[in-house]
């Protein structure tokens, strides 16, 4: 049976936008010196930056708002650089950073003429299993890895900023960049760029938080040479919704364009909200009742009508059936309006190809090349070079530019103050693992086993016990060297675990060694696929994998006392509030990745069992005391 042919939409092309080079454009390194070199002889000279993997420029023009100048941007994508070419001096090139010459030659750039903050977000590709134990052996050598121009972009940015030692760096990633079992990515950079003798900070920033109209999380990681200290930004005092941000523009039709191409425009009458008024800073007068790239994708007939049924609630799904095109059960979100009294969901890249999740609030079509500028905080003066399909590519890649102007706007008071930095991750790591292996008597003797089947047989049978217990248990519960023998005797076993009333726990112990058999250590994989069966949970998994693992991956283990250490130590509440990203970052930042970061990751979840007590803490016993800010704040 044929499907009924639905109705198809009008193609409408353009217009297709063309910019010229910023008056200080330069296109020679010869130029480049001497811009940078008058910018360095004005009477209170800026800050200098580079832009690496720059895009259209969001960060570059947060930081430029911030009052450090941006006089090198580099990207691969042609229209997103002659967009940065248009709005920022110095220069645009299109090199490839994954060619070691290339690095060199950049590096080099840099230094000579003095750059003091090098900023860019480095595509990060996931590693094997195998590439990241190879990896990680040369990172705690401190050696370097034979170039692989195919991957490993952040790789180069490293040894940019090796080579170039600039004062401050800014990186923004993705959150998963930094979330993965081991963060390998994350904690390699952290713990290469205190090798080289930066303070590192990094957070998982939501945008929303720093005035930008959306709900959008980045990776941020800061960076500062000689000692300095960094403060992150204090927060926006309100949220800008969505009709905060682009009520004031004018109603269009979908598909609709203007006369004159690329040059015309929607007649504006002017902005209503604080964040409109600042969107039209820097807008010329001549253009004040004008609004450019206005301009949004045609709408299908049905598609109209299946708009006008949902509002921000709503889901694919509520459609009738003959106004859907694809199965609700797998794009339960395809068709998605904007709720004007919130803020937006994400803004990508993606939104140049589909554009159906981001139905504007009270009108039926898809949002603007203009709107989803506003959305990423750009101002209207903002221009993009390209047909709308890239304009929406270089809107959804970029960095929010109230989100680069609230870091650059921090960096810059931590370049020019006098705080001192707080201690690195493995100086920390360090004093955590001399602690662990020192043998303290504690409630989990069984992080210092060599056994995987002991470390599940210890949490499952004696967690949360008191160190007492446990000091007098765990010597006969050690004694079932395998789960085979533990099945022998079962009896003696619920005998000892009738003294403490847990003998009900039994019964779980004894599936768990009917499922494991005789072995007592087990692979990476092999734990995986005991999770896999649900035999044991993952923390377990990764708990066992840590304490007994020797050359596999050091999973960063997520425990409510480790994230109680860290949010004391920092004095921070991040963690708490997200476990499994600034908890898991926070934590990380204790451990360091040198070749102590197992024992020291061991000895920050025993300091969170029995010493760092929710009430009472042992700050007295502590290895971390003298530079804890929670003890600081008690004496």
């Amino acid at each position: 049976m044929n499907k009924t042919r639905r109705p198809s939409v009008r193609l409408v092309r353009g217009p297709f936008v063309r910019l010229e080079a910023h008056p200080d454009h330069c296109t020679t390194e010869e130029e480049l010196r001497a811009l940078c070199l008058a910018i360095r002889r004005q009477d209170h000279p800026p800050f200098l930056a580079a832009d690496l993997f720059c895009g259209a420029g969001g960060l570059s023009l947060g930081l430029e708002q911030a009052g450090i100048r941006v006089v090198i941007g580099a990207d691969h994508d042609a229209e997103a650089l002659e967009t940065h070419r248009h709005h920022m001096a110095g220069m645009a090139i299109d090199w490839d950073l994954g060619d070691a010459d290339v690095v060199e030659r950049v590096a080099r750039m840099l230094r000579d003429n003095q750059i003091d903050v090098l900023a860019g977000g480095p595509p990060c590709q996931p590693f094997s299993k195998a590439g990241r134990s190879g990896m990680r052996h040369l990172v705690r050598q401190g050696l370097r890895e034979p170039h692989d121009r195919r991957r490993d972009l952040w790789r180069s940015f490293l040894e940019v900023i090796r080579l170039a030692e600039p004062r401050a760096v800014i990186m923004e990633n993705v959150p998963d960049m930094a979330l993965d079992r081991e963060m390998f990515i994350l904690r390699s950079m952290v713990f290469e760029l205190e090798s080289l003798g930066y303070s590192v900070q990094e957070r998982v920033v939501d945008a929303w938080r720093y005035g930008v109209p959306q709900f959008r999380q980045r990776l941020i990681l800061v960076a500062i040479r000689a000692g300095r200290g960094f403060e992150w930004p204090a927060e926006a005092p309100k949220k800008v919704t969505v009709s905060n941000a682009i009520s004031d523009l004018p109603r269009v039709k979908g598909g609709w364009r203007p006369k004159g191409g690329a040059e015309g425009w929607a007649d504006y009458a002017g902005p209503r909200t604080a964040f409109q008024w600042a969107m039209r800073v820097g807008v010329p007068a001549s253009d004040e009742a004008k609004v450019f790239d206005h301009i949004t994708r045609p709408v299908r007939d049905d598609d109209e009508e299946a708009f006008e049924l949902l509002d921000s609630e709503s889901r694919y799904s509520d459609l009738p059936e003959h106004l859907k095109r694809y199965r609700d059960d797998i794009f339960d979100d395809k068709y998605k309006r904007l709720s004007g009294d919130d803020v937006s969901r994400t803004i990508t890249a993606h939104i140049a190809k589909d554009g159906y999740g981001f139905i504007h609030p009270e009108q039926n079509r898809t949002l603007t090349v203009r709107e989803a500028a506003r959305i990423q905080t750009f101002p209207d003066r903002f221009r993009f070079a390209g047909p709308p399909s890239a304009a929406f590519k270089q809107i959804g890649n970029a960095v929010p530019p109230r989100l680069g102007l609230a870091i650059g706007a921090a960096v810059v008071s931590a370049l020019q103050g006098e705080q001192s930095a707080r201690p690195s991750s493995e100086e920390v790591g360090n004093k955590l693992a001399t602690w662990f292996r020192a043998g303290p008597v504690t409630s989990s003797p069984w992080f210092h086993s060599t056994s995987s089947w002991h470390v599940m047989l210890g949490e499952l049978l004696l967690d949360r016990a008191p160190a007492l217990i446990t000091r007098s248990l765990w010597p006969l519960l050690e004694k079932y060297a395998t789960p085979d023998e533990l099945l022998e005797r079962r009896a003696e076993l619920e005998e000892i675990l009738g003294w403490i009333g847990r003998e009900d726990r039994a019964d779980s112990v004894a599936r768990l060694a009917h499922a494991l058999g005789r072995r007592a250590q087990f692979s990476e994989e092999e734990l995986a696929d005991l999770v896999s069966r649900r035999v044991i949970t993952q923390s377990l998994a990764d708990l066992a994998q840590l304490v007994a693992g020797k050359d596999g991956e050091e999973p960063v283990v997520v425990t409510y006392g480790a994230l109680r250490v860290a949010t004391r130590f920092q004095r921070n509440s991040l963690g708490r509030k997200n476990q499994y990203s600034d908890g898991r970052i926070s934590i990380a930042k204790m451990i360091g990745y040198g070749r102590d970061a197992r024992s020291a990751q061991l000895g920050l979840l025993e300091l969170g069992t029995d010493v760092c007590l929710p009430l009472r803490p042992k700050c007295n016993e502590c290895p971390l005391k003298a530079q804890c800010l929670y003890a600081d704040s008690l004496s």
